[in-house]
């Protein structure tokens, strides 16, 4: 534990000063940091509540009315009582704030910019990866996202293995057979696979993979889905769902008759999911794998009575 936060620290210590934070003026500007930040809240929305404000930027009542003070002492924002409760203020912009807050934003993209640009693409993947992540851990994030799925690419088969090796390991305590077993399943599509009638997806999270799942013909009339995976910071977003509809939906395109997975009673979430989608309970059958006793299920779904 102690390792962990002492990386973070090391990490705040670092960023900051890459960026020049600790400068008398944020970005070349009169602002400081704390107003720039104040300055760029306001900017996401055309009204704000004072205390909200607070709340999202996690700073003491009194100190945000003092940085509030002096930018509406520079014109940068006005504030005025609401018509329902006079206790509580509205704060907003007003056109010299829009104007303060394009400078900086347009100035802090600069600085990034050049701060990336020496990076390869691929450096800038991992970046952008890692950042998407590092926030999604260290706390929910209220803004929008972007959830997506895409084709396998290069990197990926690797990244499959591995993330399942990892997250089975922490939070069921399977051991390194399961990650074989992965990377068999992951060897075999690739080799073997029909581009009409195979295909595999990654779910992605602002840019950053969030999951996979995996569609393998058996024979002609039947398919199976594999490996589904969801990050657990990517939890919570329909992504397990939308992985599986996109299988779904993929096998009764390639013409196949039904669609069949393998799954264990412990991934009762999984099970949710593929409930939901339509799939039933063939058979189970317990079994002794990955270093624990299981009960291995049978779930399918029959794509031709179900058609949409």
């Amino acid at each position: 534990m102690r390792d962990v936060v002492d990386q973070v620290r090391r990490f705040n210590r670092h960023w900051t000063e890459v960026l020049g934070l600790l400068d008398q003026g944020l970005l070349e500007t009169e602002h400081s940091l704390t107003e720039a930040r104040v300055i760029f809240e306001l900017a996401q929305s055309e009204v704000s509540e004072r205390m909200a404000l607070r709340e999202r930027l996690g700073i003491d009542a009194s100190f945000l009315t003092r940085v509030l003070s002096r930018l509406e002492d520079k014109g940068l924002v006005r504030t005025w009582p609401s018509e329902v409760d006079r206790r509580r203020l509205h704060v907003a912009l007003t056109d010299a704030g829009h104007t303060a807050f394009a400078q900086l934003d347009h100035r802090s993209a600069a600085q990034v910019g050049a701060l990336v640009d020496e990076l390869s693409e691929g450096q800038r993947r991992t970046l952008a990866e890692a950042m998407t992540i590092t926030a999604h851990l260290i706390g929910p994030d209220r803004h929008a996202r972007d959830v997506s799925l895409r084709p396998v690419a290069a990197g990926d088969l690797g990244w499959v293995v591995q993330r399942h090796g990892e997250i089975y390991a922490d939070e069921h305590g399977w051991d390194t057979d399961f990650e074989a077993l992965v990377a068999r399943i992951v060897a075999d599509w690739w080799t073997g696979r029909d581009p009409e009638r195979d295909d595999a997806w990654i779910a992605e999270v602002d840019g950053a993979r969030a999951g996979c799942v995996f569609c393998v013909g058996r024979d002609e009339q039947t398919a199976q889905l594999r490996i589904l995976l969801v990050e657990r910071w990517a939890r919570g977003m329909g992504i397990g769902s939308r992985l599986v509809d996109a299988c779904i939906t993929f096998a009764r395109a390639a013409g196949y008759a039904r669609l069949v997975l393998w799954t264990n009673d412990v991934l009762a979430s999984a099970r949710r999911i593929y409930e939901a989608a339509g799939f039933t309970l063939v058979d189970e059958e317990p079994h002794q794998s990955f270093g624990h006793d299981l009960v291995g299920q049978n779930w399918e779904l029959d794509l031709v009575t179900t058609r949409a």
